[in-house]
């Protein structure tokens, strides 16, 4: 029986699911999600229970256009029904490819898929300031009906209107004890899918769906990490480490870097806003609440990053 190393949550972004974006077809992605389940089960065969999280952000965007082509014959569909759905199905891809992928190595262990809802406070400022924008572009004439239905809708550079969400803090994961007990059986869970599903609790503390809003994937992958005391965050993305400078002449790759560096950084402008930066932040969170070590790299580079060979390994000073 393989000595069990930890736990370990693994957070997966788009390109575990859609590496090419001009072929986002079914097949791709079951292709794509075979791939990476393939790197994860090396984790599992090292002795490492594994959490997995994932991105949703492709799948989402194809479901809110299928609704607004089926206007007005379809009932439109909100936000957190979409973040289910997602959780839904690409779940049901990763369980089936990460068990075939156990048969396939002859390891007795299974996947399962938690649907999970995170809470949000009602009143975070990003409520009041949306920013992210979501689905395509659309005339002034349809921003309007989106905006009866309860969107909040900008104009977007002359390119015309689109839909902006919030993006607030998530506080709790409300299956954490689900999550904890699954791991705790043995089984590799998916969870968390999309940053999680935003909650918000009434005035009579009951759960309700938050305005229309998506939580931070590696933000709440963070704060799963931390709340089940996980040994080590890993975060997969489209490039083997992270970069200073990058895509510069003098761009510099990062093997193993301190926290305070990486906040020098941070500091120095050296990670994009919508793309290292919160992966990088994620990573800090996770470190300076108790967690032994962090890892950003790509899919390919799993098994060797746990072996010191591949990735960004960020630790405490």
């Amino acid at each position: 029986m393989t000595e069990r190393k930890g736990t370990a949550v693994i957070a997966i972004g788009g390109n575990s699911l859609i590496p090419d974006k001009h072929h986002p077809q079914i097949e791709h992605q079951w292709a794509a999600v075979k791939e990476t389940s393939t790197h994860i089960a090396d984790l599992v065969e090292h002795g490492w229970d594994t959490v997995i999280t994932h991105g949703n952000g492709p799948q989402v965007g194809f479901i809110l256009r299928r609704a607004e082509l089926a206007m007005p014959e379809v009932h439109p569909v909100t936000l957190d029904l979409i973040g289910a759905d997602t959780q839904g199905s690409i779940g049901y891809m990763i369980q089936q490819s990460m068990d075939n992928e156990f048969q396939r190595r002859g390891l007795y262990r299974r996947a399962i898929t938690i649907v999970t809802q995170v809470l949000v406070d009602k009143n975070d400022p990003a409520f009041q300031n949306p920013t992210k924008p979501i689905g395509g572009f659309m005339t002034q004439e349809e921003a309007k009906t989106f905006e009866e239905m309860g969107w909040q809708v900008v104009e977007d550079a002359g390119r015309g209107y689109r839909r902006v969400i919030a993006s607030p803090k998530p506080l709790e994961i409300i299956e954490l004890n689900a999550i904890k007990s699954s791991v705790n059986e043995g089984w590799i869970v998916v969870a968390v899918g999309g940053g999680g599903i935003p909650v918000i609790r009434d005035d009579e503390g009951f759960l309700a769906p938050a305005p229309p809003a998506v939580i931070d994937k590696d933000r709440a992958s963070a704060l799963l990490a931390k709340d089940i005391q996980a040994d080590l965050l890993v975060i997969s993305t489209a490039v083997p480490k992270v970069a200073i400078n990058f895509n510069k002449p003098n761009q510099k790759w990062l093997d193993e870097v301190t926290v305070s560096e990486m906040k020098q950084y941070m500091a120095e402008g050296h990670f994009a806003p919508g793309s290292m930066l919160p992966k990088v932040e994620a990573c800090i969170d996770f470190l300076e609440h108790g967690g032994k070590r962090a890892i950003i790299t790509d899919p390919p580079n799993l098994a060797k990053a746990l072996l010191g060979e591949a990735g960004t390994h960020i630790v405490m000073d």
